[in-house]
């Protein structure tokens, strides 16, 4: 990432650094929607969501001054949101099925016979599956598809091995899957 991008928001970081209250609601409205939508997607819950995003951010702003610019603003801000989210699961006694990776439980997506017209879903039913799943699979599946974390990043973050978070997600994917396919097509 060249350092041009990385900078992108440093003045407004800067300004809110030094106090100004305007370049502080302007930082949050340009990441406060996106930051919920993750919130939510991890939390399954608006008013926890809401909680998250508010605490996530009260954070990042009490923390400003150690943002180095290594990465994306939007990126730090991420991570620390994500956290906040992880640690309010993990306060829940969120259980994580560590289930070993084996022929039984992989999905053959090179099956023919899935025809691609059935897999188009409006993203309201994906987003309605994806709600009934258990909370651990619903977590890592929002980390690994939606949020573009790795399964060795994951395992860090959540403290659980590699496979877990690889066998969780592949879990999470049959059983979003099968909620679609059950679910009726409005």
């Amino acid at each position: 990432m060249n350092q041009e991008s990385k900078d992108i928001h440093r003045q407004l970081v800067e300004a809110c650094i030094s106090g100004n209250r305007k370049a502080f609601n302007e930082l949050y409205n340009l990441y406060a929607k996106a930051m919920y939508n993750i919130c939510y997607r991890m939390m399954n819950n608006a008013t926890e969501a809401q909680d998250m995003l508010q605490e996530g951010f009260l954070e990042a702003f009490h923390r400003l001054e150690s943002f180095r610019y290594e990465s994306t603003f939007g990126a730090w801000l991420k991570r620390i949101v994500v956290n906040k989210c992880i640690n309010a699961l993990e306060k829940r006694k969120v259980e994580w099925v560590d289930e070993e990776i084996t022929d039984s439980n992989t999905v053959n997506y090179s099956d023919e016979s899935v025809d691609e017209e059935d897999l188009r879903m409006s993203v309201e039913r994906v987003k309605r599956a994806m709600g009934m799943l258990p909370e651990g699979a619903r977590v890592i599946f929002s980390l690994y598809l939606l949020e573009g974390y790795d399964h060795a990043e994951i395992s860090e973050i959540l403290s659980i091995s590699e496979s877990t978070s690889k066998s969780q997600f592949l879990r999470a994917r049959q059983m979003v899957k099968e909620k679609l396919h059950s679910m009726p097509v409005y």
